[in-house]
C-alpha cells in the first residue's frame, strides 16, 4: 500500500510538470505569434505620439500669433494715442509765453515721436514673427500629413497582422486558461514570475547536455538524477527556471502535436 501511494504521489508530480511545460510550450507560441507583430505595436504608438506632439505644437504656435497680433494692436494704439499727444503739443507751441515751455513743449514732440518709431518697430518685429511661425505652421502641417499617411499604413499592416493571427492567439490563450486550474496556485505563481522575468519568455526548460536550458549553467549529477525521477520540481539554483528531463518534454510534445 505504501508503495502504491508513492506511486501515486510520484505520478501527481509528473502530471504536474507535464502540465506546466504544456502551458509553457503554449505560451512560447503565443510569444511567437506576437513576434510576427514586430515592432509594428510600438511603431504605430509612436507615430500616433508623433502626430499628437505636432498637433499640440501647431496649436501653441497659433496661440502665438495670436498674442502677437494682439501685441499689434496695442502697439496701433499706442501710435494714435502718441499721434493725439503730439497734436496736442503742437497747438500749445503756438501759445508759448517763453523759451521754457517752448524747450519742454519740443522735447515731449521729440519724445513721442520716438515712441512712435519704437511701436513701429515692434510691429515690424511682430509681423516678422508671425510670417516665420506661419511658415512652422506650414511645415508642421505638412510633416502632420505625411506621418498621418505612415501612420495610416503602418495601422492597416498592423489590423492585417493581427487579423490574421487573432484566432491562433484566441485558441492558445484559452488553452492556456484551461491548463492553469491543473496546477497548484504557488507552482503557478513562481512559474508566471519566472516566465515574466526572462528575456525568452522560458519559466519551465529541457536538461540538454547536463546544463540548465535557460542559462547553461552545469547542474551536478544528482541534481539530474532527482529531476528524472520527477518526485517533485526542480529549480536552476542560477537562473530559477524549473527544469525537466528530456524524455518527459518529448512526452509532452508529442501530446501537443497529437492535439493539434
Amino acid at each position: 500500500m505504501a508503495t502504491e501511494h508513492k506511486n501515486d504521489t510520484q505520478r501527481s508530480v509528473e502530471e504536474r510538470l507535464k502540465t506546466l511545460y504544456k502551458l509553457q510550450l503554449i505560451h512560447s507560441d503565443i510569444r511567437r505569434i506576437r513576434a510576427i507583430r514586430g515592432e509594428l505595436p510600438k511603431e504605430v504608438k509612436d507615430l500616433s505620439d508623433t502626430v499628437t506632439g505636432l498637433h499640440v505644437r501647431v496649436d501653441r504656435f497659433r496661440n502665438e500669433i495670436e498674442q502677437l497680433k494682439a501685441n499689434i494692436v496695442d502697439e496701433q494704439n499706442k501710435i494714435e494715442n502718441k499721434k493725439l499727444l503730439i497734436e496736442r503739443y503742437r497747438q500749445q507751441l503756438d501759445n508759448v509765453r517763453n523759451n521754457h515751455e517752448f524747450d519742454n513743449l519740443t522735447k515731449e514732440v521729440e519724445y513721442e515721436t520716438l515712441q512712435i518709431k519704437l511701436a513701429e518697430k515692434n510691429i515690424s518685429d511682430f509681423e516678422r514673427k508671425i510670417g516665420d511661425i506661419s511658415a512652422e505652421i506650414a511645415n508642421t502641417e505638412e510633416s502632420i500629413a505625411d506621418q498621418t499617411q505612415i501612420l495610416e499604413e503602418k495601422k492597416a499592416d498592423l489590423d492585417n497582422l493581427v487579423s490574421e493571427t487573432r484566432t491562433e492567439e484566441e485558441a492558445l490563450l484559452a488553452k492556456a486558461k484551461k491548463l492553469e486550474p491543473e496546477i497548484d496556485e504557488r507552482t503557478l505563481a513562481a512559474f508566471k514570475i519566472i516566465r515574466d522575468k526572462a528575456h525568452n519568455g522560458l519559466g519551465v526548460v529541457i536538461v540538454d547536455r547536463d546544463a540548465c536550458g535557460g542559462c547553461f549553467n552545469r547542474i551536478p549529477p544528482q541534481r539530474q538524477i532527482e529531476i528524472k525521477t520527477r518526485k517533485k520540481p526542480i529549480v536552476c539554483e542560477y537562473c530559477g527556471r524549473i527544469m525537466i528531463d528530456p524524455e518527459l518534454a518529448a512526452e509532452v510534445q508529442e501530446e501537443l502535436k497529437k492535439e493539434k
